[in-house]
């Protein structure tokens, strides 16, 4: 049986995960696709214990959250002290207004693949503005695609030399801006890495300002909005330096929200599909350890 209401969580996470496809129509006058159905479900998780997801809502809105936080009991709700979201502004003024003692902590996870699709949006700009094409297989900056969006720290030696070596031997206005982006990118990592370590604030405030001041020392406009991210996002990102709380549990629930979805071909019901879910992601909790 799944309980009606969840037990008391210190930490807790909150995701969205898409339900089914967008369907698109196609408007004639304006030339252009308007997004005719485009459901998503919010899940909320307990990152401090073993319940698993709590539940799950409908709707992708900042008011479908705080309803089902203001739902449940203000003993329950004063006992949340830290809340993992992603970089969205709905969740965020959600929490703020449902749960205003809680500690907000951005996930580094999304932080970190924001500064690798900046990095990548510089390398395809620089190669569709200079090489007047995509990228091709035979251009030296396509092949170091990949070691461009890998952390240096976890990399051998000799490939990052290789990829320095790459980019320093293209075209000036093609290789620097891809190395300037990847150096901020690197930068920022060595930020985040000083998670879980109780960093002091020198320490903190000198990588900041270093990775502040590589973005503008450029005059590419993804580091500058890649800074200007960072900066609106700043409290949370700090956060997680001090508490190392991440949102992997909501993101391993998604993966499974999507494993149940599939193997069921689908679902029309979105109660149904909610109960299914909810099922599948409290076993552990529930002592049913045997998924068959």
């Amino acid at each position: 049986m799944l309980p009606a209401e969840p037990e008391p969580v210190t930490v807790l996470g909150i995701d969205e995960v898409r339900r089914g496809r967008p369907h698109w129509s196609f408007d004639e006058a304006t030339a252009s696709w308007t997004t005719l159905v485009d459901r998503w479900h919010v899940g909320f998780c307990d990152l401090g214990g073993g319940q698993g997801l709590l539940a799950q809502v409908e709707g992708r809105t900042s008011r479908a959250v705080t309803d089902w936080l203001t739902a449940r009991p203000a003993a329950w709700r004063e006992q949340v002290q830290a809340v993992a979201i992603d970089m969205c502004t709905v969740f965020k003024a959600a929490v703020r207004e449902a749960l205003p003692q809680a500690l907000l902590v951005v996930d580094h996870f999304h932080v970190v693949q924001l500064a690798n699709r900046a990095v990548t949006e510089v390398r395809r700009r620089m190669t569709v503005t200079h090489r007047g094409r995509r990228g091709r297989a035979s251009d030296p900056e396509w092949q170091q695609r990949n070691r461009l969006t890998r952390s240096a720290a976890r990399m051998r030696a000799e490939h990052v030399d290789r990829l320095a070596d790459t980019l320093e031997n293209l075209p000036t206005k093609i290789g620097t801006p891809i190395l300037a982006a990847w150096n901020a990118k690197e930068d920022l990592l060595d930020l985040l890495a000083l998670a879980r370590s109780r960093p002091d604030r020198e320490t903190t405030a000198r990588l900041l300002h270093r990775f502040y001041a590589r973005c503008a020392a450029t005059d590419l406009p993804e580091l500058h909005r890649l800074a200007t991210t960072i900066e609106t996002w700043w409290p949370e990102i700090l956060a997680f330096l001090h508490t190392g709380i991440t949102n992997a549990g909501s993101e391993g629930t998604n993966r499974v929200i999507k494993t149940v979805a599939r193997d069921a071909y689908g679902f029309r019901n979105p109660e149904n599909q909610r109960l299914r879910t909810r099922t599948a992601t409290t076993r552990r909790h529930r002592g049913h350890l045997n998924p068959a």
